[in-house]
């Protein structure tokens, strides 16, 4: 294995365990959890030995952290777009049919070593990770993480509301004017902004092409939000009605259309954003003036 990390102990005040001490000596680590898991993993040697969490730390010791090595089982040969990539993060466009994780093989997760190329960071994580979740139906822009500074710092920027995503929706029915939705999901509070973009008229039957900004994060969110105002999202089959005539047997219509962010590394401000798809696309001749 590689050795991304080394630290010469210099002298110690007190007696400290390993565990402890490591916190404070790598970047790449910066929890305790993180270094036991390390240290079980093997990935941490003492003076070119196998680091035990009962390890006293000794002044002159060399301490080094391991690359973990990917395991090839693991990678998922699915060709994906590529928005952008550098060592530290990736923006990809992840089609419908596949989960963002989980316990399966063909998972986007599982496709991103096959298309992202291998971080050089000193931080570099043993494989690259989606820093949020798009549904298993739902397609459009994701932001990965390939080092451990990135990733922390995206995960937090998700929970603090600091990264702005946008997805557009083709609905059930009419939204007349924008609407800020906020119904609690699984007791906690949720909040989605809904502005009312396109509307059509297809087979005598209304529907609108809205933009929905999603204020929290939670679990199926826009589709839980739409459905209880009265207005499911085309090919929603948990929570939504069957389709019939154009729609009958469609997948979500659900599309996850740009997002904004600062790069956790660069602290660069960046914006991505993607044409919509080709069945929303098509859509225009239904339009109404």
């Amino acid at each position: 294995m590689k050795i991304i990390e080394t630290h010469i102990v210099p002298a110690v005040s007190e007696k400290i365990r390993l565990q402890e001490y490591a916190v404070s000596i790598f970047t790449s680590i910066r929890t305790r959890s993180g270094i036991k898991k390390a240290i079980k993993k093997g990935l941490i040697l003492i003076n070119d030995r196998k680091a035990h969490t009962a390890d006293w730390i000794k002044e002159g010791q060399k301490i080094d952290l391991l690359k973990q090595e990917v395991s090839a089982k693991k990678v998922f040969e699915l060709k994906l777009e590529i928005l952008f990539e550098d060592e530290d993060l990736a923006v990809v466009h992840k089609p419908p049919g596949y989960p963002t994780s989980g316990n399966y093989f063909k998972t986007i997760q599982n496709a991103l070593p096959y298309n992202l190329k291998a971080s050089t960071a000193p931080d570099a994580l043993s494989l690259p990770l989606p820093a949020h979740r798009l549904d298993n139906p739902t397609s459009g822009i994701l932001l990965c993480a390939k080092s451990r500074k990135a990733l922390i710092g995206l995960q937090q920027d998700f929970k603090e509301r600091r990264i702005n995503k946008v997805y557009y929706a083709l609905v059930n029915g009419e939204i007349p004017e924008p609407v800020e939705i906020n119904s609690s999901i699984e007791d906690k509070t949720a909040s989605t902004k809904v502005t009312p973009k396109e509307k059509f008229e297809i087979e005598n039957k209304k529907y609108t092409l809205a933009e929905a900004n999603p204020l929290t994060g939670r679990t199926h969110q826009i589709r839980i939000h739409l459905a209880k105002n009265g207005n499911p999202i085309v090919g929603d089959v948990e929570y939504g009605e069957e389709e019939l005539g154009l729609f009958k047997g469609k997948t979500l219509y659900l599309f996850a259309v740009s997002i904004s962010f600062q790069h956790p590394v660069t602290k660069e401000s960046m914006h991505f954003e993607m044409s919509l798809p080709k069945k929303l696309r098509s859509l225009k001749r239904y339009r109404l003036p």
